[in-house]
């Protein structure tokens, strides 16, 4: 599929011509290789933060991670998406899914345990092994058949209880695992149970691993349809509250509300507010294949961002250290005064202070090395790195934008996304402005004798009102002149600038189409067209 395939990794040191590569994916690992991870290597970067990248790492489908305490229903939204069952899925009320189980596509169904599936070089997974037996036997992957699959790939997680217990008897770092499949992921869903909003010490911690990956996050309060509507107003104030404690950013999270499970609603209140909600999921997640080139230049961007800072820290440390005497007390000093060193370094290279990675964690790290062998400041290797990030990602967003105009659009499909895209159960079938689209009569008939009693209020001289006396009723709507022209305009089909008791009527219908919360369409659909002004309206397409 690409040309540089063949290439030895010795290629990433070459010039001119390598640059040009034939795809974005070639682009990107091209990138990687020649300037960011040549700084990676000399400063150990993969010992602090990240493993190298891999292959299969640029050239995986978009991922999505779930992620939530036990029942709230993260095997089930799975389930729900795919419209089938997948190898190794249990659902229940009690701690069912113990294993991170990655659901991908395959054209047999079957599983892969995770020692197996670790040393397969066509999966995004290799690196996984560094967390050892304890989580490779709590790791598996699915395959199966399914259309959704072959756009998307979804990772389900344990369940997360409350309590020490739970995490020390996991026999792995949980938080480690999760911010590993955070740096890869597209999406990272965040599931609550209506009645289940406390957020324990363990999921606390799990949120806080997806520290700088903000922009991938959505939260989803699922089984609403057990609550009423007052209730649901306080569950979701009381989410905000929690959530507000934990992630800590100015702007506020995106939280779709639903019940996403193929059963009949409990409380059908809200039925419209879930329907509304699930499709904003939908197109959420459709939308991944085809913004997965951007997610990963964006990946690229802050890794290479943060192998510069790290190269900074690093290569001060080596600075400060004694040549003979003193090196542990300087090592010492030097880990107890990392704060200052951060602000040292921000000041004297106009570093931002969220590019810097956490203090204690970094401290704690810095312990088991001895810093006299870290490698000074290299200029070269920062300086082909800030090349990078100055002059070859924007000509790789040039051809992102490029591949995307020039290819179909790509949108996940199959499973539950098929269900809600055509036929009469797709969001806002029937209502608002295209509500009467099936039907012989003209919609507007129903309510036209209303509005006709209002029309011959107006002074109609030979059949038609004046825009002046229709204002005079339009304005009573108490909405906004802008709007107001628009329905004028809709209205008013003969474009005469006056209105007969047909268009009176219409224009009285698209207000009532905005008043109830619905969008004005930006022409007026053939079933709304007056009877009589058929014959005179231009067909459309």
């Amino acid at each position: 599929m690409f040309s540089w395939m063949g290439r030895q990794a010795g290629g990433r040191e070459r010039a001119g011509g390598a640059d040009a590569v034939q795809t974005v994916t070639g682009g990107l690992r091209s990138l990687y290789l020649r300037k960011v991870l040549p700084l990676e290597e000399a400063y150990r970067f993969h010992e602090f933060h990240s493993p190298a990248l891999e292959d299969a790492d640029f050239e995986n489908k978009p991922m999505i991670l779930l992620v939530g305490q036990y029942s709230t229903g993260k095997t089930t939204f799975i389930r729900y998406l795919l419209e089938q069952d997948f190898p190794g899925m249990r659902i229940g009320p009690e701690p069912t899914t113990d294993s991170f189980i990655a659901v991908m596509y395959g054209e047999t169904e079957g599983s892969t345990p995770g020692n197996a599936l670790v040393v397969d070089p066509k999966k995004p997974f290799r690196k996984l092994s560094r967390f050892g037996n304890a989580f490779l036997n709590r790791f598996m992957c699915s395959q199966l058949p399914n259309q959704v699959l072959k756009s998307i790939s979804i990772i389900d997680s344990p369940g997360i209880l409350s309590g020490e217990k739970q995490r020390i008897s996991r026999g792995y770092d949980f938080c480690q695992v999760l911010q590993w499949f955070a740096e890869r992921v597209d999406r990272i869903i965040l599931l609550f149970d209506a009645h289940k909003l406390d957020i324990s010490d363990e999921f606390s911690e799990a949120i806080k691993a997806f520290r700088g990956q903000d922009d991938k996050i959505r939260v989803v309060l699922n089984k609403a349809d057990q609550v009423d509507t007052q209730q649901l107003m306080r569950v979701y104030g009381a989410l905000m509250w929690s959530l507000g404690k934990v992630i800590n950013t100015p702007e506020v999270l995106r939280v779709y509300i639903g019940s996403f499970w193929a059963q009949p609603l409990q409380n059908t209140d809200n039925r419209r507010l879930f329907e509304a909600e699930a499709q904003d999921l939908f197109r959420d997640i459709q939308s991944l294949p085809q913004k997965a080139a951007v997610r990963k230049l964006n990946d690229l961007i802050k890794r290479a961002r943060l192998a510069k800072v790290h190269a900074y820290i690093i290569s001060h440390l080596k600075k400060e250290m004694p040549s003979v005497f003193g090196k542990e007390n300087k090592k010492r000093e030097l880990i107890s005064r990392l704060p200052e060193i951060y602000l040292q370094l921000q000041r004297e290279y106009q570093i931002s202070a969220g590019d810097f990675p956490e203090v204690k964690a970094m401290q704690e790290q810095l312990e088991n090395y001895d810093f006299t062998r870290f490698h000074s400041l290299k200029p070269k290797l920062i300086e082909a790195v800030d090349n990078m990030l100055s002059s070859k990602i924007s000509s790789l967003m040039n051809l992102i934008s490029q591949e995307e105009s020039s290819m179909p659009t790509q949108l996940v499909q199959g499973g539950a996304f098929d269900g809600t895209t055509e036929g009469p159960f797709n969001q806002g079938y029937g209502e608002g402005a295209k509500e009467g689209a099936d039907e012989e009569e003209w919609v507007v008939a129903k309510d036209k004798p209303v509005y006709d009693e209002l029309f011959y209020t107006l002074s109609p001289i030979n059949g038609k009102i004046s825009g002046v006396n229709a204002k005079k009723e339009m304005v009573t709507s108490k909405l906004p002149n802008s709007v107001l022209g628009k329905i004028w305009k809709l209205a008013d089909c003969d474009c005469d600038g006056m209105l007969d008791e047909e268009e009176f009527a219409l224009a009285k219908h698209l207000i009532k189409i905005k008043l109830d919360g619905y969008e004005l369409p930006n022409s007026l659909p053939p079933h709304l067209v007056p009877p009589s002004h058929r014959k005179s309206m231009p067909k459309a397409d």
